[in-house]
């Protein structure tokens, strides 16, 4: 039996209170309070200090996803309300072409009262410097979690410029709220750059530039990944086992320079958020997959939840990413693009991460198992600690800086 049939959810949970949600940012980005876990021990500080805790001279990467104003509010002629949900480009299925598209593009979505829409077309009209304009959408395909809609419009914008003027920012579900003008800006980190996230890696959402300037006082170097979240981070696990959850894909691309600057700071990564460790992590396994095959093919783009767990694992890391810079320089290829559904939980062996700075993670959820995964058994007293000092959590609240 594979360990991870054994993980019961039930054991990865915790009280939650309503009041300790942070439904709004606070003024200050890096104002919020910083937990530090190092060596066992728990203490607290402001995330302002948090150059501090940093050892000198080590490689700190950086999630650099923008999020999308995702949800577009759409009429019936009857008068209903519907909400589209774009989650990720269908047709063209890249993001860059599919953002650049004028007139039409398909995306797989999830639709918002879609009792209410069984047949026909939506519509959305706006005006644009004194001009109006229409966005029809039409339903083509059902899947089992969402639609794939066809989205028409008039008029020379590209999509991008569609969903900037008539979209909302996708705030996760929890904050129990509409979307308002600041989460425009506030949920967004101050150096996201490629468009394509439905929820922001919010442990970025701390940094501002007087921190960067910090780390760069200390010899810290900055390295930036693309992992595009996706609506999936919020998914509840419903299943007993975790064994039995499926957990949701996403979409990477790293450069070659980053795979080498991993190599040379081997030892002394520092991983902003959840979404860069996936990432990082899954950089390591295609490494491994490349030394096992001597090449990838399209078909194993793809790290499928369980399957880190079957590959061999004496191989250093090192050689790993060694061999996928190999693979780029090969194919003439500047970056790696591929999929990752891996699931990281308690048993799991990091490759590439030594340090992990996260905001706190709703109970029962894979980015919770992930910390397991990460601190062991302690992290019930991180967890502890923080709700008894009054942290603030989830994606709005503060962050912890975790140093196993």
């Amino acid at each position: 039996m594979n360990f991870y049939n054994t993980i019961y959810i039930k054991d990865y949970t915790y009280l939650l209170p309503e009041d300790k949600i942070a439904k709004y940012p606070l003024p200050e980005r890096d104002s919020s309070k910083l937990l530090v876990f190092k060596d066992g021990n728990i203490s607290e500080t402001l995330f302002s200090e948090i150059d501090n805790y940093l050892i000198n001279n080590s490689l700190i990467v950086f999630n650099n996803t923008k999020v999308i104003q995702a949800r577009l509010l759409f009429e019936k002629d009857s008068g209903a309300k519907i909400e589209i949900f774009c989650l990720e480009p269908f047709l063209p299925s890249d993001y860059e072409m599919s953002f650049q598209s004028k007139q039409k593009v398909q995306w797989k979505c999830i639709i918002g009262n879609a009792k209410k829409w069984k047949t026909g077309k939506v519509f959305k009209y706006f005006k644009w410097q004194g001009n109006s304009y229409q966005i029809q959408a039409t339903k083509l395909q059902q899947l089992p979690d969402a639609w794939i809609v066809e989205l028409e419009w008039n008029g020379l914008f590209s999509f991008s410029e569609i969903i900037e003027i008539n979209g909302l920012t996708p705030i996760p579900p929890y904050l129990n709220r509409e979307s308002e003008e600041l989460d425009k800006s506030r949920y967004q980190t101050i150096y996201s750059k490629r468009k394509g996230s439905v929820a922001a890696p919010t442990a970025g959402l701390h940094f501002t530039e007087k921190i960067f300037s910090k780390l760069k006082k200390n010899n810290i170097k900055i390295s930036e990944i693309s992992l595009h979240v996706g609506a999936g981070t919020f998914k509840p696990v419903k299943t007993e086992t975790i064994s039995e959850h499926e957990m949701h894909t996403e979409h990477f691309i790293v450069s070659k320079n980053e795979i080498k600057n991993l190599i040379e700071n081997a030892g002394k990564i520092i991983a902003v958020g959840t979404t860069s460790v996936r990432t990082l992590e899954s950089i390591f396994w295609f490494g491994v997959k490349v030394l096992n095959n001597n090449k990838l093919i399209p078909s194993e783009l793809h790290l499928n939840q369980w399957e880190v767990y079957h590959l061999e694992t004496e191989i250093e890391a090192h050689d790993a990413l060694k061999a996928l810079v190999n693979y780029l320089e090969f194919n003439e290829l500047e970056f790696f693009e591929a999929a990752t559904q891996i699931m990281i939980v308690p048993g799991y062996k990091f490759k590439i991460v030594n340090v992990l700075i996260t905001n706190f993670h709703q109970p029962q959820s894979t980015l919770l198992l992930l910390i397991a995964a990460f601190i062991g058994e302690k992290w019930k007293e991180v967890y502890n600690f923080a709700l008894e000092k009054k942290f603030r959590f989830l994606s709005y609240g503060d962050s912890s800086l975790l140093i196993p």
